[in-house]
């Protein structure tokens, strides 16, 4: 019997994992409804991760990477795995940490201490771009101008611009961003609101060091509103 294609068998009354037979089952997959233990949830996440990067040929050895931080789970994972797997496989990458300080007080300040830390764990150079830098304000200074509503849509755009323009004085080859499925299911849904039709639990488990709070701003943001329909259908099917 292959090891990946094992089912799961009971011991004493516990159900084991699917894949390694030894250990109990913390969660079970959507994407395979396998239930996996933490351990072998590790090896398939970053196998997965690693099959992606080969089979579509996604970095070239020699290339400057910047990695997209804003100290959040995403993010942090995306440094973390990337990290292990260029150690691991030899990509042969030159990996960076670029993040965007909006001027948030009290949000921001917070998550960029996050990314110093990470700075140092995973041993990559960090640069920080600030929209007082970029632009001559801050975010807060904008939300005092416009207030509170759309103010995220200035964010948003503005933060893009702001890690291409980190991109480029960096002189990278690419920038990469983390996200999660909960990201898309949220863009899909409100493409499909606006009539656009065509346009946590690896991070938990390994105790990586991230920032969790939302941005004090998000509240009113209208993704919000896909969110939480989305988590309420979650609710109602499991």
């Amino acid at each position: 019997m292959e090891k990946g294609e094992a089912k799961s068998k009971k011991a004493g009354g516990a159900r084991l994992c699917c894949i390694c037979n030894e250990r109990r089952p913390v969660l079970k997959r959507p994407k395979t409804l396998q239930q996996i233990c933490r351990e072998c949830f590790y090896d398939v996440f970053e196998e997965e991760i690693h099959q992606v990067i080969i089979k579509n040929r996604l970095f070239k050895s020699g290339e400057r990477v910047a990695i997209g931080a804003s100290g959040g789970k995403d993010s942090t994972v995306l440094a973390y795995v990337l990290s292990e797997l260029n150690r691991r496989h030899g990509y042969g990458l030159d990996l960076f940490l670029l993040s965007i300080d909006e001027g948030i007080t009290g949000y921001r300040d917070d998550s960029l201490e996050t990314v110093k830390r990470n700075e140092l764990q995973y041993g990559l150079p960090l640069q920080i771009l600030s929209y007082k830098d970029l632009y001559g304000w801050t975010m807060d200074d904008i939300v005092k101008m416009i207030g509170l509503k759309n103010n995220c849509t200035f964010c948003g755009v503005f933060r893009r611009q702001a890690l291409d323009r980190g991109a480029a004085l960096l002189k990278v080859d690419k920038l990469v961003t983390g996200h999660n499925a909960d990201d898309i299911a949220e863009t899909v849904l409100l493409n499909i609101l606006r009539g656009d039709i065509a346009s946590h639990t690896y991070a938990y488990f390994k105790k990586l060091d991230y920032f969790s709070t939302e941005c004090i701003y998000s509240p009113n943001a209208y993704r919000g509103f896909a969110r939480e329909f989305i988590k309420d259908l979650e609710r109602l099917r499991f």
